[in-house]
């Protein structure tokens, strides 16, 4: 996946007009949680081969194992055929932080770094802005973006 020039509003505004409304509404909440990261659209071919677009927050860079620099977001944003997920890249201590919240979060299905559900009314999103916020606070400044 790569970033591209398609601003995250213009996205959310080429959505269907209630998944629009959602992923406005979850923007806006991962933004008030992470104040001064940046955010950008990326796209491409996402884990399990299918085409995403994913709205990114802030910067996170990692070497792999095979030496190569992976260029990434902290938290990331996407609508899937019939679900909305959010994308953790953050951990405390040796835990994921998603895997952390997964007990506080609502009607979500949660992965290492990942939480997905159907909708709004699903997920306790007063929860998923503390997890963000921590998110942000253990990435200690790396906004970026």
């Amino acid at each position: 996946m790569e970033r591209i020039a398609t601003s995250p509003e213009e996205y959310i505004a080429s959505l269907p007009a209630e998944v629009g409304a959602d992923m406005a509404a979850l923007d806006e909440r991962i933004t008030a949680a992470l104040p001064g990261y940046g955010r950008s659209l990326w796209a491409g071919v996402f884990w399990g081969g299918s085409e995403q677009r994913i709205i990114g927050y802030g910067d996170l860079s990692y070497v792999r194992s095979d030496k190569q620099e992976v260029r990434w977001f902290l938290v990331g944003l996407a609508r899937q055929k019939n679900y909305y997920s959010v994308y953790v890249n953050a951990a405390d201590g040796r835990r994921y932080l998603a895997e952390a919240y997964a007990g506080r979060l609502g009607k979500a299905k949660v992965g290492k770094s990942s939480i997905s559900f159907r909708k709004l009314a699903d997920v306790d999103l007063n929860v998923l802005s503390e997890l963000i916020g921590r998110a942000g606070e253990l990435s200690a400044g790396g906004g970026g973006s």
